[in-house]
This record gives structure tokens, C-alpha cells and sequence, in this order.
């Protein structure tokens, strides 16, 4: 008969233990995993990298827009660095995110020992990598450009990650709701759309008193003015917006719980 002892000499054992690898490992691996997708990903590269810098330096170096007083790098880059969140944690995501459920990935992953949650947690790891690369990349431009920052990094903080949690959650709203070519048209128009109207390039004071003031409630908006109000205008803690980004937060983050379709 054939004996049942392990390499541990005790009957019925074996060492090493088969199972799973420990949840956090298992995190970290699909985050790197989700991070080399994105970073490889042409189309992604495009629109997290290519675009805002191109518009930060075409805008900062070609007087097009009005900016008003100062310097136009010191406008333009608070709206370009929202406009990079935005790419990633919103358009990126929700493109990247619908695809795969449409052909059946994430239905396997939440079959894999890694539950849905962690799924959910990989992906905004990713998210959060690749704005870490976004923003040194554009604040080393922008340097390069006379760029003069003041305020709270904290503040600047703050504004990144609410903004980061809006967009996420929308984000995937939109990919768990929606097919994935209408989201991919769908997240492309929205990108578009507010970039032109979301204080990015343009000043809000530019538009019709009433536009302006709906144009301001949008999280592109909230993210943009707040990030120049401490930036450029050096103000502390900008209470407005940092409330319409919880606010979009929670509704994007709850919405996309509740609605998201695996499959």
C-alpha cells in the first residue's frame, strides 16, 4: 500500500499546505496586475497621460484662453491635474471595467479566491498608482513651465482623494449598468464635456451666471476650482468644494454598490 506520510513524517499531512495565498498578497498581486493593464493600454495612456500634458503645455505656452491675471500655468495647472484624475479614476476605469465585464473576466475573478471587495480594492490601488504617476509626471512640467504653487498640501491631499472616490464610483457606475460600447462612447463624451465645461482650460466665470452655477455642483468643477483656490490663491481648507466631492462620493460609491452587474 502506499503510505499517506508527508514530508513532515506525520500520516496524512504535506507540507507546504496547499490554499490560497493571504488575502492582502493576493491584493497586491491583482493591483500590479491591474496597473501594467492600464499602463500598457494605449487608448488609457492617451487619456491619463498624453491629453493633460499636452494641454498644459500647449494652453500654458499659446495665449488662447483668457486666464485672467498671473501667470497661465498657474491656472492651467490645477484644472490639468484634476482633469488627469478624472481620466483615470473615472474614464479609464469605467472603459476598462466594462469591458471586462462583458466578457465574462470579472465574473471569473469573483469565482477566484479573491472576493469581490478586494476585487473592488485591487482596481482603486491601480487607480491610486497610476494618479501618483500622473501627478508627479504633470507637476514636474509644470515646474518646468514657472509654475508657482502655494497653500496646504493637505488641502491639495484631500481634494485628490474625494475627487479620486467621486469619479471611481461613477466610474463604476457606469461600467456595472451600461454595455461596454456604451460605455466607452458614453465615459468618452463625458470626458470630453468636461473638459470643456468643467473649469478645466476655461474659467466657470467665462459662462452665463446660471450655467455657472450648475457647472459648479459638477465634481470636475468642485475638483478643479478647489485645487486652484489652494494652489494659486493659497487659501487653507476650500469647505465648498471638498463638500460637493463627498457628496458626489457617497452618491457614486453607494449608487455603484447597489446597481453594479457582475455579468
Amino acid at each position: 500500500m502506499t503510505s499517506t506520510t508527508g514530508t513532515t513524517g506525520t500520516p496524512g499531512t504535506y507540507a507546504p499546505k496547499p490554499g490560497a495565498a493571504p488575502l492582502p498578497r493576493v491584493i497586491a498581486a491583482q493591483a500590479a496586475l491591474e496597473t501594467k493593464m492600464l499602463l500598457r493600454n494605449g487608448e488609457q495612456l492617451l487619456l491619463t497621460v498624453v491629453i493633460p500634458t499636452l494641454l498644459l503645455v500647449l494652453f500654458s505656452a499659446v495665449d488662447i484662453v483668457d486666464t485672467g491675471d498671473g501667470k497661465a500655468v498657474d491656472f492651467l495647472t490645477p484644472g490639468v491635474l484634476a482633469l488627469a484624475v478624472m481620466s483615470t479614476a473615472f474614464t479609464g476605469q469605467a472603459i476598462a471595467t466594462g469591458f471586462e465585464r462583458r466578457y465574462g473576466v470579472l465574473k471569473r475573478l469573483a469565482a477566484s479566491p479573491l472576493p469581490r471587495w478586494g476585487l473592488m480594492t485591487a482596481k482603486t490601488l491601480s487607480v491610486l498608482v497610476t494618479e501618483v504617476l500622473q501627478i508627479a509626471l504633470l507637476t514636474a512640467i509644470a515646474f518646468a513651465l514657472g509654475w508657482s504653487p502655494h497653500g496646504n498640501p493637505f488641502a491639495v491631499l484631500l481634494l485628490l482623494v474625494l475627487g479620486t472616490a467621486a469619479f471611481s464610483g461613477l466610474g463604476l457606475l457606469m461600467a456595472g449598468t451600461l454595455k461596454a460600447e456604451a460605455t466607452l462612447a458614453a465615459a468618452n463624451l463625458v470626458f470630453l464635456l468636461l473638459l470643456v465645461g468643467g473649469g478645466v482650460i476655461v474659467p466657470l466665470d467665462k459662462f452665463p451666471g446660471a450655467v455657472e452655477s450648475t457647472l459648479g455642483l459638477l465634481p470636475i468643477s468642485a475638483l478643479s476650482d478647489g485645487l486652484r483656490d489652494v494652489l494659486q490663491d493659497g487659501a487653507a481648507m476650500p469647505w465648498a468644494d471638498l463638500g460637493i466631492l463627498a457628496v458626489w462620493s457617497v452618491l457614486g460609491l453607494g449608487a455603484a454598490a447597489r446597481f453594479f452587474r457582475w455579468e
